[in-house]
């Protein structure tokens, strides 16, 4: 699929995001939370098909990576998304050409993928979003130290293999292992079910499929378990099988 060029913009202070407007006039929203450590940008595919769908694609960085600024994890990464929906009806630019965007009553989505996946899912607590997506999501940290990233790995992978690109004390993933922040799990009696799509695969070794299959069923969310995949992203919603699922959930009544 040939994409189209990306924009750049900020919201509050410290976030910067890639944008796209739709090709067509509408106030539809869609926030991509993406997975970490890693690259947020790449999804030009995805931001292109969400976009002659309908679309306003916006691909934030969380604060305190890549080209944001800020602390990584002195906030709830989701808390990045609910400043992002605050500024859209007041007006943001595309830094490049100062062309001004205002969307007034914007109909929010969320697509998550693994670490962003989380995000998606706290900030479905907001009551402006209207539907959830979430591939490979992380459902609850305190399960990843069975899995083959177990979050006392990434304190020494991280500052190695991505350097200035996640800026906070190494041990700062050691934050996400207690329990009691940034995790869906915890929040699970504050979150609406029935706004909410889990997609996993059975062979995910990342993110196992159990934590988030038990999230779904507490919370009365649809799930839906794929027989193989392994550990997928956000950019996976581009996939055709994959994007007919997440489709056909967020066109529903």
């Amino acid at each position: 699929m040939a994409y189209i060029e990306t924009f750049r913009t900020r919201f509050g202070k410290d976030i910067v995001a890639e944008f796209l407007p739709p090709t067509n006039t509408s106030n539809k929203v869609a926030i991509i939370t993406t997975g970490a450590p890693g690259y947020p940008g790449g999804k030009e595919e995805l931001m292109t098909l969400l976009a002659k769908k309908g679309y306003f694609v916006i691909v934030p960085r969380y604060r305190g990576t890549w080209e944001s600024d800020g602390t990584f994890l002195e906030f709830s990464p989701d808390e990045d998304v609910v400043i992002i929906m605050d500024e859209l009806p007041i007006g943001f630019r595309d830094i490049w050409s100062s062309t001004e965007y205002r969307i007034e009553e914007p109909e929010i989505y969320l697509i998550g993928g693994s670490f962003g996946g989380a995000a998606a899912l706290l900030a479905s607590r907001d009551e402006r979003v209207k539907k959830v997506a979430t591939i490979s999501a992380v459902t609850d940290w305190r399960e990843q130290k069975h899995t083959v990233e177990p979050l006392d790995m990434m304190s020494s992978y991280v500052p190695q293999a991505f350097g200035p690109m996640y800026r906070a004390e190494p041990s700062i993933w050691n934050k996400l292992a207690v329990g009691d922040f940034y995790n869906p799990t915890h929040e699970q009696d504050s979150i609406d079910g029935k706004k909410l799509l889990l997609i996993h695969a059975k062979d995910d070794r990342v993110v196992h499929a159990e934590p988030a299959e038990r999230f779904a069923n507490h919370v009365g969310a649809k799930f839906v378990l794929l027989p193989t995949g392994g550990h997928m992203g956000a950019g996976s919603a581009r996939e055709p099988h994959i994007w007919k699922i997440i489709e056909t959930f967020f066109t529903q009544k």
